[in-house]
């Protein structure tokens, strides 16, 4: 018999345009976001049945990132990674080990770079 192993599975470059900075001009005008999600989770339960309700369901992820990208106005892409955490290890409990990373594009400062970007990694503690 094989033992069950984590699987991961990948949101990869969702795109909002936010409201989110610390200068007024960010909050006030905005900037393109785009973020990562890499989800482990044990998917026996849902291979074995094939059925979603025992998986991560990929829409309630996107729609976990869009509330908080969407919500309140953060400062730091640390705190939006981190609320990104708190809402996914909230809603969706089969998740074991998250990570996000949130890029901002055209970061409004003196010098000509791609992106900024973060990342942060939660573990669901075993109980």
């Amino acid at each position: 018999m094989i033992n069950s192993a984590l699987a991961k599975l990948s949101v990869d470059n969702i795109d909002f345009y936010a409201y989110h900075g610390v200068k007024k001009e960010e909050k006030k005008l905005g900037g393109k976001f785009e973020i990562d999600v890499d989800l482990w989770y044990d998917p026996t339960k849902a291979v074995a049945a094939d059925d979603i309700n025992f998986a991560v369901n990929y829409e309630e992820v996107v729609f976990c990132v869009s509330e908080v990208m969407n919500g309140e106005s953060y400062n730091l892409i640390e705190t939006l990674a981190n609320e990104i955490l708190n809402m996914i290890f909230d809603k969706l409990l089969v998740v074991e080990i998250a990570t996000v990373r949130v890029r901002k594009l055209a970061v409004p400062m003196r010098r000509v770079i791609n992106f900024v970007e973060t990342e942060l990694t939660f573990e669901r503690e075993q109980v």
